[in-house]
């Protein structure tokens, strides 16, 4: 028998792509394959790329460079592309760079096993079926399929994240048409997991370990809506995977604000195990430029609902992005979005500066901005942002919350999260403590912050928790 092929894997881009990821892993895993998370070791190095924006296009293109350029030389045998990238250029990408060996679009993973193997002389399953000769090399595996059913869980993964905390997928793809996006175009039409398979992942995981769930999809409120999800909306699905055994924390991520309904309001507040947190994407607020966007919502109804949360969800936390510069956005308008966010005290907040993507509708408005007024528009967002986030890290001084234990610095230090900081977006809780250790949930009382960040103490000293 010939040695198992070593893989070393790359993962570019969201939680999202960090789950097929996973997934991909697990495969190759099966597969026999050798994970390893040294490229320097590997034959094969499989990038799952991001194809959002034009800076995680221009990041994926320089890692492909050098991953080939590093096959070249040395003893790596194979490279394979996936994701958003692969998709939504597809075989474009060959154009551009030389010496890949295969590719493989985000409705055909379960591909990369044949991918890594290279096995199939160019004609994939799925594939475009079209000849792509780079000079005399030979042609790349080229999985490429338009549309897959989301039908399939996303159990037998190797987890990138710690172990006591992991991202549970319940939809693929978005029906909402936002006039800035490529997500359709990428990821398709809005699918959703049956309600059973999402339980069933949901307690694979807590058994594998995870302690806190935090569920993704392009857009999470409209979990249910169509026939998929035999009749369970969110709320429903809130209400299930709060009585999972051994679950602790269940938190809501990617929120469209247009369809968050009184039911799904109730339920975040309802159920004890599911984080008082609301990640929910704004852009922004003048009704001129969310019409534009066609974010189906207008400034009132956005104030009123952000209102509800906060009067429904006592203490809710909530995270929000805009996209500053977009086109035809005047500085009347933007000022308007600055003051907004200064008022309204964003418990965290993200800004983008708008990019332009030719293939949708407002990559060809005529009416764009300069990059360098962009630039500006977010770092003065930004600092207004950064004011609100200081006050408000001022006022959790002298408070005490649970805090869930990420991972110990040094001894005597440990980095965690309270219910309203999500892993790898928010900021973080450093507690002074000996005994705690990733997974664990402790009691502490702010004693002051490092900007964003807090710094914390046990509330009450803790015995070490004996463990097998």
């Amino acid at each position: 028998m010939s040695p198992p092929k070593r893989v070393a894997f790359v993962s570019l881009g969201c939680a999202k792509n960090l789950v097929d990821s996973e997934k991909m892993l697990g495969q190759l895993a099966e597969a026999g394959c050798a994970i390893t998370s040294d490229e320097n070791l590997a034959d094969v190095v499989v990038i799952n790329t991001c194809g959002f924006l034009d800076a995680s296009r221009v990041e994926a293109d320089d890692i492909i460079r050098e991953t080939v350029e590093r096959k070249r030389g040395g003893k790596l045998k194979r490279v394979v592309v996936a994701g958003c990238l692969v998709q939504r250029d597809k075989e474009a990408i060959l154009d551009r760079i030389e010496g890949i060996d295969a590719l493989v679009g985000v409705n055909n993973r379960d591909d990369v096993v044949r991918a890594v193997l290279g096995s199939n002389n160019g004609h994939g399953k799925g594939s475009t079926n079209g000849m792509h000769t780079l000079g005399t090399k030979r042609t790349p595996d080229i999985f490429l399929a338009e549309y897959h059913p989301f039908t399939q869980i996303d159990t037998a993964r190797v987890r990138l994240t710690p172990r006591h905390y992991a991202y549970l997928r319940i939809s693929e793809g978005c029906d909402q048409k936002c006039t800035f996006c490529t997500i359709p175009s990428i990821r398709g039409r809005m699918h959703c997991k049956p309600p059973e398979m999402v339980l069933a992942e949901a307690r694979e995981l807590v058994n594998d370990g995870a302690v806190e769930l935090n569920l993704i999809g392009q857009d999470t409120t409209s979990y249910g809506l169509g026939e998929d999800t035999l009749g369970t909306g969110l709320a429903g699905l809130l209400r299930m995977l709060n009585d999972v055994d051994g679950l602790r924390r269940l938190r809501l991520m990617y929120v469209y604000p247009s369809v968050l309904s009184d039911d799904i309001i109730e339920a975040i507040a309802e159920c004890d195990r599911v984080c008082k947190y609301i990640d929910i994407p704004l852009q922004h607020i003048n009704d001129r430029i969310l019409k534009a966007m066609h974010r189906r919502i207008t400034r009132t109804e956005t104030e009123s609902l952000l209102q509800k949360l906060r009067d429904r969800i006592p203490g809710v936390s909530i995270r929000t992005t805009m996209i500053a510069g977009f086109p035809g956005e005047t500085d009347a308008q933007f000022v308007e979005l600055v003051k907004f966010v200064g008022d309204f005290c964003f418990d965290a907040l993200g800004v983008f500066p708008y990019s332009r993507e030719p293939e949708t509708p407002a990559g060809r408005m005529t009416d764009q901005i300069d990059e360098s007024v962009k630039k500006a528009r977010v770092d003065a967002l930004m600092q207004v942002q950064q004011e609100v986030a200081f006050s408000l890290a001022e006022i959790r001084i002298g408070t005490q919350f649970e805090v869930l234990v990420d991972e110990r610095l040094k001894p005597g230090m440990i980095v965690g999260r309270h219910g309203g900081q999500a892993p790898m977006v928010d900021s973080v809780t450093f507690v002074e403590d000996r005994f705690a250790s990733p997974g664990d949930l402790l009691d502490v009382r702010c004693v002051g912050r490092s900007e964003y960040d807090l710094r914390a103490t046990p509330a009450k000293v803790a015995l070490p928790v004996l463990r097998a």
